[in-house]
């Protein structure tokens, strides 16, 4: 059975930020739990590469285009990595404890299948 494709987006909400911020103090304290974040992130990068197909990165500001036209508006996204998996199950897994929420200040990593394109 071929692997499947699945997106992950690592999920930030303001509520998140706000209570590591409370609970941090100084700002080495910020900085060394970011220096460990970053670090523990490579290692789950390296851990998992062969079953990354688009390594990701962090998502910026967003413009929505609807039929009323274009906005700009906030989400809670911040980042994301696209992986191979042979199930559903088995790609969530990958994110068990990843750094972004264990670490960082992230809230949490939505897993969504990419299913093919339907044949026309």
């Amino acid at each position: 059975m071929a692997k499947k494709k699945f997106l992950a987006l690592y999920i930030g909400t303001a509520e998140a930020t706000a209570k590591a911020a409370a609970e941090t103090g100084s700002a080495a304290d910020i900085e060394a739990r970011n220096r460990a974040g970053m670090e523990a992130w490579g290692r789950w990068m390296e851990d998992h590469m062969d079953a990354i197909a688009d390594i990701g990165g962090p998502l910026g500001k967003t413009r929505k285009v609807g039929p009323d036209g274009i906005s700009t508006i906030v989400n809670d996204n911040t980042g994301y990595v696209i992986v191979w998996a042979n199930s559903h199950e088995e790609a969530a897994e990958m994110f068990r404890n990843h750094p972004h929420f264990a670490i960082f200040p992230g809230d949490s990593v939505e897993v969504m299948e990419c299913p093919p394109i339907p044949e026309m």
